[in-house]
């Protein structure tokens, strides 16, 4: 590892370690529960304490769920942490509750920063990064963490390149879009998106399209635009992003015929390379 990347690993661990340590001062129940608990648990009780609690929260018993994973996330259990985190975000069946998610994510990040990204367990310590990139963008109402879209714009750039996931590459592409929490660049922002596309993330494909079609940032390229518009929106009417359809359909208007059968030809070529 070069120098420069070895300190800005250490620089955004110390800023993890900064939020988590905020989060849970401000939770007397944590503080609590942590200082009451003396004797180490047994490795075995804790795994079987996630599997257990994520087959009954599976199952629809969302108390022994619950129960379950909060004895295992509250001995370290990564997943278990993750998992309590994406329940609060998502709200799967309690109320809403970001600060919440923002502590368990924060526990995620802060102890597993350095996990191999090559292990499977890393794509979820990346999405723990991205949902607290995402919370310190716009901030999380009547808490401490405020909008901070610089901390953010850290957050989603370690997740992006340490752990080469899509989402903070699709997040981080955006903080350059729009100039929010980093210096406005277009052609760095393509840089991302095109990473992202690559890997599937089809809201990146659906802005890297747009970008190309209309050579917003970058030199206009409407054939290879419209094939990243067209897995976009194949992969959104799924996920009801209504915004990419659209974009699609402005993309088809304004291209021409012979765009488009090169378009299909690219899109050809791509389906081959990536099955």
């Amino acid at each position: 590892m070069q120098i420069s990347e070895f300190i800005r690993t250490s620089a955004v661990a110390a800023l993890v370690l900064t939020c988590a340590g905020s989060a849970i001062a401000l939770d007397p129940q944590k503080k609590a529960s942590s200082s009451a608990t003396s004797v180490p648990a047994n490795p075995t009780e804790i795994l079987d304490a996630f599997k257990s609690g994520t087959q009954a929260y599976i199952a629809g018993d969302r108390t022994k769920g619950l129960t379950a994973l909060q004895y295992a996330a509250e001995n370290g259990h990564p997943i278990a942490q993750w998992k309590l985190g994406r329940i609060y975000a998502d709200g799967d069946g309690v109320k809403p509750d970001p600060y919440k998610a923002y502590q368990y994510f924060s526990q995620v990040a802060a102890k597993n920063a350095e996990t191999s990204p090559f292990l499977p367990q890393a794509r979820f310590v990346a999405n723990a990064f991205v949902a607290l990139g995402s919370y310190h963008l716009d901030g999380i109402p009547n808490t401490e963490v405020k909008a901070d879209p610089r901390r953010a714009a850290q957050l989603f750039r370690y997740a992006a390149t340490y752990f080469g996931d899509a989402d903070a590459q699709y997040q981080l592409a955006r903080i350059y879009l729009e100039g929010r929490g980093a210096q406005k660049d277009p052609r760095t922002a393509a840089r991302w998106l095109y990473s992202a596309a690559n890997k599937g993330q089809y809201r990146a494909q659906a802005l890297l399209g747009q970008m190309m079609v209309h050579g917003e940032g970058v030199p206009r390229q409407a054939a290879r635009g419209l094939m990243w518009l067209t897995l976009a929106a194949d992969a959104a009417k799924e996920q009801g992003d209504e915004w990419i359809q659209k974009a699609y359909d402005e993309a088809v208007r304004e291209t021409s015929q012979d765009d488009r059968i090169v378009a299909r030809s690219y899109l050809e070529q791509h389906l081959r390379a990536n099955r």
